[in-house]
């Protein structure tokens, strides 16, 4: 097993990573579906890793507990926000979800409590493989539940159509609050368990450029099911080790993976019905008859 361990050394880290980010796009993705385009989970993700580190560090309660609170605190700040905030559709809900995510950063960086600029340092290692994965299953089991309930319905409605949706009787502000409010915990217990691996996190972990590529890794894969954000984490996380060279043009890569996706994969690279539609042309050319050889 000398090769596993090797193996696990050094790619330890990317694996951890692939989780981390899957809850991450998941996460986002929950407010897509309901027609919201929200850039505060970033933020999201900063209050729970440093609600569940400073737990960790400066109480004895257990890891679980931790994580529950570094989920609960993100949900708390998204209720309260969203009331006012879901108001707003499009590019002025992205702009004031964007000015909220610059807020907690400031607010972070010049508070003494949360290490300021320094960040905090010596956060206990307590995350392990299968606390990834199997959050990361119940994750989707619960989006995949709700996809398929009353809840999944409703937002599917107001996605398509909001005025539409009111006028059948949708709860159309409940909806958007209850996808907002879950999206921000299920980003604040990944925040928690990227912090308890990664040893330290300070406010730049936390920025516009880290909202923008949750952001791509969602759309990249895709957002009109729940395999979409989980595969387009995976490879958004993989490419910067395959294209190691290029690493300082990451953010420069997103952006352009998000233009291209948009132009020409509008409903991202794991479509479906896009792929059902090219099996069946594929079956439905006719076969060329094959030449004799005399």
């Amino acid at each position: 097993m000398e090769w596993w361990d090797g193996f696990w050394a050094t790619y330890n880290t990317v694996i951890f990573g692939i989780g981390i980010n899957a809850m991450l796009a998941l996460s986002i993705y929950v407010t897509l579906s309901c027609g919201l385009l929200s850039l505060a989970n970033a933020a999201f993700m900063g209050i729970g890793a440093y609600t569940a580190a400073m737990i960790s560090m400066q109480t004895g309660l257990p890891f679980p507990l931790a994580l529950a609170a570094g989920g609960l605190l993100p949900a708390l700040v998204a209720l309260i926000i969203g009331i006012p905030t879901l108001r707003l559709s499009g590019v002025y809900l992205a702009m004031a979800t964007l000015g909220f995510g610059e807020v907690v950063r400031v607010v972070v960086l010049n508070i003494e409590v949360t290490g300021g600029p320094m960040g905090l340092n010596g956060i206990p290692l307590k995350t392990e493989w299968w606390h990834i994965l199997l959050l990361l299953a119940v994750t989707l089991y619960v989006l995949a539940r709700m996809r398929r309930s009353k809840i999944g319905r409703a937002f599917e409605a107001i996605k398509a159509d909001e005025v539409a949706a009111r006028l059948m009787g949708v709860n159309v502000a409940g909806y958007k609050l209850l996808a907002f409010v879950t999206g921000a915990a299920i980003a604040g217990v990944a925040g928690g368990l990227n912090a308890h691996y990664t040893f330290t996190i300070g406010p730049g972990n936390y920025a516009f450029e880290n909202a923008v590529e949750i952001l791509t890794m969602a759309v990249f894969g895709g957002t009109s099911n729940l395999i979409g954000p989980t595969i387009g984490a995976a490879v958004l996380t993989l490419l910067p080790e395959i294209l190691r060279a290029f690493k300082d043009f990451r953010l420069a890569a997103n952006g352009l993976i998000l233009v291209l996706v948009v132009l020409y994969l509008p409903k991202g690279i794991w479509d479906p019905r896009r792929m059902r539609g090219f099996f069946q042309r594929r079956k439905a050319q006719p076969q060329q008859p094959a030449k004799r050889v005399n």
